[in-house]
């Protein structure tokens, strides 16, 4: 990929960022700053996101269970989709990680 085409992907990428930050729900706030933060830092953020996904459908669930009436189906069902999507999504960054550590590894200098 040429510099022009990165750099043109990157402006792409930080106007969603801003958009995304925007429509933010609950004043979270969304660093559109490239290297703004280390990846151990972002990878843990990812992290905490998934696990706060999790335990948001899992109380909705036990909500509906109880015959909560303010607790829809669809609702549920939505949450539910979004966590294990964000599980998956998860899982599959970290087997990407071992595999790269692994190749890096195995690399003879």
């Amino acid at each position: 990929m040429s510099s022009p085409a990165i750099q043109s992907a990157l402006a792409q990428m930080q106007s969603l960022a801003s958009q995304a930050v925007g429509q933010s729900a609950k004043g979270q706030q969304v660093s559109t700053q490239v290297g703004a933060g280390s990846f151990a830092g972002e990878l843990q953020a990812s992290i905490q996101r998934i696990n706060r996904l999790q335990q948001t459908s899992a109380a909705k669930a036990q909500a509906f269970q109880a015959g909560d009436p303010g607790v829809e189906l669809n609702d549920l069902m939505v949450d539910m989709q979004k966590a294990s999507v964000a599980f998956q999504m998860g899982t599959q960054v970290r087997n990407r990680l071992v595999t790269a550590y692994k190749d890096v590894m195995n690399m003879q200098v």
